[in-house]
């Protein structure tokens, strides 16, 4: 009867390591649930651009970048003065003396011409800069959510299929009791299963203790309040893409966000040191009076004044003034265009590494898919049904068994190391998530 059990739950056990359509199959299913995968991605990305703070925080700051730009044109404001001109001193009357009138006037300072066109240019390359900062700030944002729903939904995986194989080690335990029971095996058999058993708890322990750090970077992400429930992703899946490095490095160069910003950098910094060089032409003040004159004690009638002025500013403090601003400009710019290239070798070097770990996870997943898990299970069915007949010993089948589990954590490795490697390449080259539009800034007032 022992021996009957026994042999009833190793056909079980062939049952439970059998080849199963699950997360890591390859084919039209995988293709469905990757789809839906990506569609709840899209959903939470949606999300995340209106109520993410650091999102909403970077579109406040465009939006003000972009209301700087009018102003930085504009003229300085007029100046309107009023008084009295050539009043004597012995009396306060105004119908003494000649030159006593009542006076209005009106100034303006005209900067000399292109330093105004200029100013603008420095206030939009800002504005531009800020702009591309704000798409960066989305991209980054998106990168965050999926690489943690990718590690969530690992972890889940993972769980799951530590949880499937503690089951099939609590079953071969039970086989291998019942086998010493009747003499065909040793007490060693079950204590080893019983081992593997624990061991099983013990990853479920850690995977507990993953969790919450993992929902806590995608609740952050997302923008949500902590308390509130994080979204439970799906087990890893597989959407392949093709890539090329060198037409990756172009798109990289053409779109990504952080170049984009460093380049208006750059080209501010240029129009700020063609602002500094026009630092040694002179401004214009221009002032236009008004004077009124009382009639003289005689009754006869004085005519009213006008006045026009043009003041300009002396910039002959060049040495120790002028020269040492035109000098600053030049290492910004200098420094603006350091650091634009250092960042393109930075995204250069970042994408051959991420381009190689896709490939090498992906080539890794396939393996695991089509020949190593197969070949595993296999082996794994054959111990089995060698065990039942006492020709292998049952160390043989539990490594056999632990062997295929190891495979199957490696597989969702794998896939998850492969779409974390694809979210990076997109944020590197500056990918805007598909589900998002990024709201048109203000026009300047």
């Amino acid at each position: 009867m022992a021996i009957f059990s026994a042999d009833v739950k190793a056909e079980a056990l062939v049952g439970a390591v059998a080849p199963e359509s699950s997360s890591t199959t390859f084919g039209p299913a995988m293709e469905a649930s990757a789809t839906n995968g990506a569609a709840a991605l899209a959903a939470l990305i949606t999300e995340a651009m209106e109520s993410n703070p650091e999102i909403q925080s970077a579109l406040r700051e465009r939006e003000a970048a972009s209301q700087r730009i009018a102003p930085a044109e504009a003229l300085d404001d007029p100046i309107l003065e009023a008084g009295v001109i050539n009043a004597p001193l012995a009396s306060s009357t105004f119908n003494r003396e000649d030159m006593t009138m009542k006076m209005i006037g009106l100034s303006q300072r005209l900067p000399f011409p292109g330093k105004r066109g200029l100013r603008k240019d420095v206030a939009m390359q800002d504005a531009q800069s800020v702009s591309h900062g704000y798409q960066e700030t989305v991209n980054r944002v998106a990168r965050d959510i999926k690489a943690a729903y990718f590690d969530l939904g690992l972890i889940l995986e993972k769980t799951r299929l530590v949880e499937k194989n503690k089951l099939i080690l609590e079953d071969m335990r039970h086989i291998a009791e019942q086998h010493y029971g009747v003499g065909l095996g040793s007490q060693a058999d079950a204590l080893k299963a019983q081992t593997q058993v624990s061991r099983m708890l013990d990853e479920l322990l850690k995977l507990a203790r993953e969790r919450p750090t993992t929902e806590a970077e995608l609740i952050r992400a997302l923008g949500r309040n902590a308390i509130v429930t994080p979204p439970v992703p799906g087990p890893p899946q597989l959407c392949e893409e093709t890539l090329n490095l060198e037409s990756l490095r172009e798109i990289a160069l053409s779109q990504r966000p952080q170049l984009l910003a460093l380049q208006s950098m750059v080209a501010r910094n240029e129009k700020a040191l063609d602002l500094a060089r026009k630092n040694y032409y002179p401004d214009f003040d221009v002032r236009l009076a008004y004077g009124q004159r009382d009639n003289m004690l005689d009754g006869s009638r004085r005519p009213d004044m006008v006045s026009l002025t043009v003041a300009v500013n002396l910039p002959v403090w060049r040495e120790n003034k002028l020269a040492p601003r035109v000098a600053e400009a030049l290492a910004k710019r200098d420094q603006a265009q350091s650091m634009y290239e250092a960042q393109r070798n930075e995204v250069a070097a970042s994408l051959r590494q991420q381009t190689a770990m896709a490939e090498q996870n992906l080539q890794s997943a396939r393996l695991y898919q089509t020949a190593i898990l197969p070949q595993a299970r296999l082996t794994v069915e054959s111990a089995i049904s060698a065990y039942q007949v006492n020709r292998v010993d049952f160390l043989t089948l539990l490594d056999s068994q632990m062997t295929v589990f190891n495979y199957e954590i490696s597989l969702a490795t794998a896939m998850a190391g492969y779409n974390k490697a694809l979210a990076e390449i997109d944020f590197l080259i500056g990918k805007l998530p598909s589900a998002v539009r990024l709201p048109i800034p203000a026009e300047p007032l």
